[in-house]
């Protein structure tokens, strides 16, 4: 029977799994804590190169690593199950974060700003001004009130016709300033109007007409 680490190595990098040969910098670990925490939660596989080898954790002090990561450089703390496997004469750390119920999660960058990010196939992405204001409401609770004005008729009529809309197409069509875009934006999404979709080439707010991944 094939060990589930090697099923999961033969995956690939992907939302919810990444692979690290070695880690060696608690801040950038955790970056992949706080974008599992903030997304779908996932896998960590330290010890495994990007191809998917097997290169086993040098030391032990790579667990300390990522504790420290979890700890010290994310806020609020990210709670994870560690296990540690051998295979092949070689040990592999398996480091499971969970979705948070409590985000946004933060990670502290280099030069010492706390920073919001997500996982978006197999990378991690900054969280935008969007996002994190659409989490504060969630998070509170509080009632929001979608009102119908020409701004947001104009928003959904475009998307009608176009397979989504970015923040600074939104702030030329409607003719509205920054700030007041994304406020309409996060209200559309809080109520389910429209949804937000993060890609490589930057976020696009689409029609919420099937069921999508939510952040």
């Amino acid at each position: 029977m094939k060990h589930h680490i090697k099923e999961l190595i033969l995956q690939g990098e992907n939302q919810q799994l990444d692979f690290k040969f070695e880690i060696s910098d608690s801040k950038k670990i955790a970056r992949t804590l706080v974008a599992f925490a903030n997304s779908d939660g996932g896998t960590l596989l330290v010890g495994v190169k990007d191809n998917g080898a097997l290169a086993g954790v040098r030391s032990e002090e790579e667990f300390f690593m990522v504790e420290a990561a979890a700890n010290m450089y994310c806020r609020p703390e990210i709670n994870f199950v560690s296990k540690s496997w051998t295979i092949e004469g070689k040990t592999i750390l398996e480091i499971i974060i969970q979705k948070s119920a409590n985000r946004p999660h933060t990670a502290l960058s280099e030069e010492g700003k706390w920073l919001a990010y997500i996982r978006v196939n197999d990378e991690n992405i900054l969280a935008n001004a969007v996002l994190l204001k659409v989490w504060q409401i969630n998070t509170s609770k509080k009632n929001t009130i979608l009102r119908f004005t020409e701004k947001e008729k104009i928003i959904l009529d475009y998307l009608e016709h176009n397979d989504g809309i970015s923040l600074s197409k939104v702030c030329k069509i409607a003719n509205i300033k920054r700030n007041k875009t994304e406020a309409i934006l996060v209200n559309m999404i809080v109520m389910r109007v429209i949804r937000i979709e993060f890609t490589r080439k930057g976020v696009l707010y689409k029609l919420n007409l099937l069921e999508s991944k939510e952040f």
